[in-house]
């Protein structure tokens, strides 16, 4: 066996193992480092995701410093830094470029890097993954913020007749509704609490972590036929997803988008630069 190829489900560390540092204020809360290891071995790459706690103000300092090295094959990163990693590239892909937006990036050959935004392309595939099915379909999606942006674009791209857009917040809500209509024309429309009529309810905001949030959408009005996703995380089934299973609806969770940005991330990096045959 070659010196430093991954042995069973993790690598075995040596001097030629390239490292991606995911960076995040906080960070100690990151579930990736593991998984995306483990899914670097399972792909026969010799590579360690390791979390590094990063206030915003010292940010550039440390990726300016981390690319000097060509020990480093990419860099993952989590919130709040989504934005702060995108001037570091060089090169992005058109929906980071969109959005504005980094969560993972490549050495290109020249050592600069390559990033992408995978957020809305996991919810989107995680949607797909428990039987909904975004193309055709007429979509309510609650929330305009930073995810609900990526979710947005994901959805449109995935070939939704239909996305009506509601927030808390007209003012952002027009703002994004704007941006999209550019690329999208009328598909895009201004949505509300009532998921009467709607094939797909996506949620995209962090209501429902604490107890006592109100439900994002008017679940009285919810079909059976209807399917619910939404993007949070803790608990493991939020309040809306618990309502929409209880109605029968079919149903996509945050912790289901999360299993997707993982596989995703670990696809974007080992498909081309450093990762790509290690």
């Amino acid at each position: 066996m070659t010196e430093g190829r991954p042995t069973n489900s993790y690598p075995q560390l040596s001097g030629q193992t390239l490292v991606v540092p995911i960076v995040g204020d906080p960070i100690a809360q990151v579930r990736s480092p593991d998984g995306i290891t483990r899914a670097f071995a399972a792909r026969g790459r010799n590579a360690v995701v390791v979390p590094l706690q990063i206030t915003g103000e010292r940010l550039d300092a440390l990726i300016e410093g981390l690319i000097l090295s060509g020990s480093i094959g990419g860099i993952i990163a989590t919130v709040p830094h989504k934005f702060g990693l995108t001037p570091h590239c060089a090169t992005l892909t058109d929906r980071a470029a969109f959005l504005g937006s980094v969560n993972v990036a490549r050495r290109n050959p020249d050592g600069t890097l390559h990033g992408d935004q995978v957020d809305g392309a996991a919810y989107v595939t995680a949607v797909i993954a428990n039987g909904g099915e975004p193309a055709g379909a007429r979509v309510l999606q609650v929330g305009a913020g930073g995810a609900g942006t990526a979710i947005a674009l994901a959805l449109l791209e995935a070939g939704a007749a239909e996305l009506a857009l509601h927030d808390a917040d007209p003012v952002r809500r027009d703002r994004l509704i704007g941006r999209l209509r550019e690329r999208f024309g009328d598909r895009v429309t201004v949505g509300s609490s009532d998921p009467t009529g709607f094939d797909i309810v996506a949620h995209a905001t962090p209501m429902g972590m604490r107890s006592g949030d109100p439900l994002p959408i008017d679940v009285t009005q919810l079909k059976p036929a209807t399917f619910v996703a939404d993007v949070v995380t803790k608990p493991a089934v939020p309040p809306l997803i618990e309502a929409a299973r209880a109605l029968g609806c079919g149903t996509s969770t945050g912790s289901d988008m999360f299993a997707a940005v993982s596989e995703l991330i670990t696809d974007f990096l080992v498909a081309d630069g450093p990762l790509k045959d290690r």
